[in-house]
């Protein structure tokens, strides 16, 4: 990790920042969108926007997406929001947000991450229910998750098929399976990879029966891939073979199952370390970086940043990443970043909350396109924190090697959990 280099002209890049800055009025849903409006020709030809996070736990984040979308689908005509959150159990919100079908809440907590079990989240499927009533389908926004993870209503549809259609063959099936519904990437490492076998026999299994729709093709699919995951190790000589690198490539997977209508417009909700098109932290191919690779610059990825405040996360506790050694969910504070990093930059620009497009910066001065290719260093938590040392937690960044565009959000506040269903 490196500062910015004298001879980089910080005045030339702070000024161009300045001047290409889309100022924010508001982070506030439901808001007139006149400070949006340059975001039209930006996202011009684009289908997909990987909307990022540098927490997982930072209201404004969460509100600014929430915004965005509303802008997207209303304006842009977006078609569907592609979630980082359990692809097996997001069906239920999504015939929520399209059919009244089920309970808010309860439908957003069935997806199994803590992180999205929020007033903000669920301020954001209650209007794309509003958003839907009384619309045709074919003009609805829909709601899909992307991630193989937390695949317990997969198990449990798959369990009723095959009561139904084979029960004779039920048990011994799925029993090896069962494991995976508290199964994360990494948690059953197995060189063999015996659940994943377990797994593409069922799937051959229910291909050959009647009863095999599309729905539960695409149910047994989401095991497989979890089963993948579960079995793979979390570290390994190349990158790319690690379960975080599977994971990745498995959410770009699901997201271009999403994209099937040549019309179909897909905002994208995950972690900065996804939506971003160069590598995850060393781990292989971010999903951003497959779907770069496989759409060019009809992928934009949005990087969202914010300059001090709080956010929640769960702490852990020095040593080996562990589950167990997991504390609860806390509300973490940190002040200004380093004065190296690319929020300071940012800061230094335009102290408030704002967007920069850095594809407009093709005929930017020697000094920005410098800048803009030279690593910097920034910061990013995700679900768990290291207890005390997070503070100091940087990483390196090159901003053009990562992102289209950066939203600067100035101060950030905690998420406000839900209550327990």
């Amino acid at each position: 990790m490196t500062p910015t280099p004298r001879g980089t002209a910080p005045h030339t890049v702070t000024n161009w920042l300045a001047r290409n800055a889309v100022q924010l009025s508001t982070v506030t849903a439901g808001s007139r969108t006149t400070d949006l409006q340059p975001l039209k020709s930006v996202l011009d030809g684009v289908r997909i926007i990987g909307m990022g996070e540098a927490t997982h736990g930072t209201r404004e984040f969460f509100r600014l997406k929430h915004r965005l979308l509303e802008f997207l689908v209303t304006e842009l005509g977006f078609c569907a929001l592609a979630m980082e959150a359990s692809a097996s159990a997001a069906p239920a919100v999504d015939a929520y947000v399209r059919h009244g079908v089920g309970n808010a809440a309860k439908a957003l907590t069935g997806l199994g991450f803590w992180t999205w079990r929020t007033h903000e989240v669920l301020a954001m499927i209650e209007w794309m229910r509003a958003y839907n009533r009384g619309r045709p389908e074919a003009h609805q926004v829909r709601f899909a998750g992307i991630d193989p993870q937390k695949c317990g209503p997969s198990l449990t549809a798959l369990d009723a098929v095959l009561r139904r259609a084979a029960p004779e063959h039920a048990a011994e099936l799925l029993s090896p399976l069962r494991v995976l519904a508290d199964a994360y990437p990494g948690s059953h490492p197995d060189p063999q990879q015996r659940l994943l076998h377990h797994a593409e026999a069922l799937r051959r299994f229910l291909h050959d029966i009647p009863e095999a729709g599309t729905g539960v093709l695409r149910h047994a699919r989401i095991l497989t891939r979890a089963a993948d995951l579960a079995t793979r190790s979390p570290r390994h000589p190349e990158a790319a073979q690690t379960a975080s690198a599977a994971r990745d490539r498995y959410m770009a997977d699901a997201v271009d199952e999403l994209l099937t209508d040549p019309s179909a417009r897909i905002a994208l909700w995950a972690h900065n370390g996804h939506i971003t098109t160069s590598r995850h932290s060393g781990a292989g191919p971010a999903m951003g970086h497959h779907l770069r690779k496989r759409h060019g610059d009809a992928y934009y990825a949005l990087g969202l940043l914010f300059g001090q405040g709080s956010f929640r996360a769960r702490r852990r506790w020095p040593g080996p990443w562990a589950r167990p050694r997991a504390g609860g969910v806390a509300v973490n504070r940190t002040g200004p970043a380093r004065a190296a990093s690319v929020e300071a930059q940012l800061a230094a620009a335009n102290p408030g909350d704002h967007v920069v497009d850095l594809r407009s910066a093709a005929g930017a001065p020697p000094a920005v396109q410098r800048w803009l290719h030279e690593r910097h260093l920034t910061r990013g938590f995700g679900a768990m924190v290291p207890r005390w040392t997070y503070r100091f937690q940087h990483r390196p960044l090159t901003p053009a090697d990562a992102y289209d565009g950066l939203a600067y959000i100035a101060l950030s506040t905690s998420s406000q959990p839900l209550s327990p269903p």
